[in-house]
């Protein structure tokens, strides 16, 4: 009978991959995600169809006024100040020369941005933040840099980011260490982390992520600043970059709500921003998450969920609790979700280039191989049955809250998370409380309310009905204005 280890080697030779040499690094990468896969194995097959992903074009709200915030800035020093914080890793490429003179029209006229580098932007080398597909200069825009470009905004560079998006902690073999600036010895958070370092180190005042797990919001959250992950498909994906395409999103990442909402407005194609806030949450329903949001939970991360439900009570809304069955399966369903579509993604590639890969998402990527498909059509079933216990916590609510993350930022270098008690492996503890979203394809906003005893970021997230963004983004305005983080910040 041979061995697991000799099974793995000649399965990976009988799929034609071979490197059999790798086995121990396999073994060990199964082994470190054994809870997510043990609780696969004893799920019960749902009856009922598979999740099927599909476009969503979000209404405008019916909100009563239109943001006022300026984000005009000098482009040049935002260019200048780019290349002159090289010590923060944020940035895979800067504009080498001058950006013309910004357009003086457009919802993003004047305002400097930057772009993860997994999207296509003309004139600049596309990497991905890796070595395994060149850095060719590109010869057009992704559609959601097209956009960007209509709406005015002007393009200083391309923003360093966990390896082809697939990792949580930005660092990055080939370009660097992303370092956070709020809170210098802890995780960026990934994998947009250079576009949240370059927006909270005052670089730029929004930024362009993507967001398979939570990759949009952890990097907000660890850096203290706004990110927002739209509903799936509202903005377009085409020339970006996959990691696993039924879960990836592209959204904006910024200094406040407003500076989201109005680059979204931008990334939908508006020529101006539909009224979308709100004098206050009267009449809203908003359902704090409780069971396996909050166990286990931080104390202080618990406390500002706290302050925050009490402050959307006192600004009208009316606070309830919930739960939902089954949710704690979901970082099951996105392991097995993940793993088989980032494989088929990167199938012809890492064969030939396997040895350009980092070591953490080579590994990550090759585990994908040994999942058998039954398990990705299981995973799909899974999924249906939670999006639907999901969707029915709106029955009796227009928005959900919960934390971002479970606890603050990890240390640097750190390899599993505890909170309360519990050991949390890094990656599935960071995502824990974001990738049910992406599982859903819902609109969720993380906004940063206050800080730990040591000053790092506390975040919380607002989580709307899918294609309910601007609701997401009002209610997440009225209680960014309430947060501790903001009356701090004036």
């Amino acid at each position: 009978m041979p061995s697991f280890r000799d099974s793995l080697v000649g399965y990976s030779d009988w799929l034609g991959y071979g490197h059999g040499e790798r086995v121990d690094a396999w073994v060990a990468r199964l082994d470190y995600n054994g809870p997510e896969l043990e609780a696969f194995r004893r799920a019960a097959l749902p009856d009922c169809a598979a999740y099927r992903a599909w476009r969503t074009t979000p209404e405008a709200a019916r909100g009563v006024r239109a943001s006022k915030v300026d984000l005009r800035r000098d482009v040049e020093a935002a260019r200048r100040q780019a290349i002159e914080r090289e010590e923060l890793k944020a940035f895979t490429f800067v504009s080498p020369t001058s950006l013309p003179e910004p357009p003086r029209e457009g919802l993003l006229a004047g305002v400097p941005i930057a772009i993860k580098d997994l999207m296509r932007v003309a004139g600049m080398p596309l990497s991905g933040g890796g070595r395994a597909i060149g850095r060719e200069v590109q010869a057009r825009d992704a559609e959601v840099v097209a956009r960007l470009r209509r709406a005015g905004a002007s393009i200083i560079g391309l923003t360093n980011l966990h390896e082809f998006a697939y990792g949580i902690t930005s660092d990055n073999p080939h370009f660097g260490r992303v370092v956070n600036p709020a809170a210098p010895d802890r995780i960026p958070g990934g994998s947009s982390g250079g576009s949240a370092a370059a927006v909270a180190a005052g670089i730029v005042p929004l930024a362009v992520g993507t967001c398979t797990a939570g990759s949009v919001r952890i990097p907000a959250a660890c850096c203290g600043i706004v990110g927002f992950k739209p509903s799936y498909d509202a903005v377009p994906r085409e020339g970006v970059l996959d990691l696993s395409p039924t879960l990836d999103h592209v959204g904006p990442m910024g200094v406040s709500v407003d500076a989201c909402a109005r680059m979204f407005a931008a990334m939908l194609d508006m020529t101006e921003e539909p009224p979308w806030q709100e004098h206050s949450l009267a009449g809203k329903k908003a359902a704090r998450l409780r069971g396996y949001f909050e166990e286990p939970i931080d104390a202080e991360v618990r406390a500002a969920v706290d302050e925050a439900m009490a402050a959307m009570g006192n600004d009208g809304a009316s606070c309830v609790d919930h739960t939902i069955d089954g949710i704690e399966l979901a970082p099951a369903i996105q392991f097995n979700t993940i793993c088989a579509e980032a494989a088929a993604v990167h199938a012809d590639l890492l064969g030939p280039h396997g040895g350009e890969y980092g070591e953490d998402v080579r590994v990550r990527l090759e585990i994908g191989h040994f999942l058998p498909g039954h398990w990705y059509v299981k995973a799909q079933r899974m999924r249906r049955q939670l999006v639907d216990r999901i969707e029915a916590a709106f029955e009796n609510a227009d928005v959900l809250v919960c934390a971002t993350m479970r606890a603050p930022a990890p240390r640097v270098g750190a390899n599993k998370v505890s909170i309360g008690g519990s050991d949390f492996v890094l990656h599935t503890g960071v995502t824990h409380l974001t990738l049910p979203w992406n599982l859903s394809g819902l609109p969720a906003v993380s906004i940063p309310w206050t800080r730990s005893h040591d000053g790092v970021p506390i975040c919380v997230q607002v989580v709307a009905r899918r294609g309910e963004d601007w609701q997401a983004l009002a209610v997440a305005e009225r209680l960014e204005r309430a947060a501790p983080w903001r009356r701090a910040a004036r």
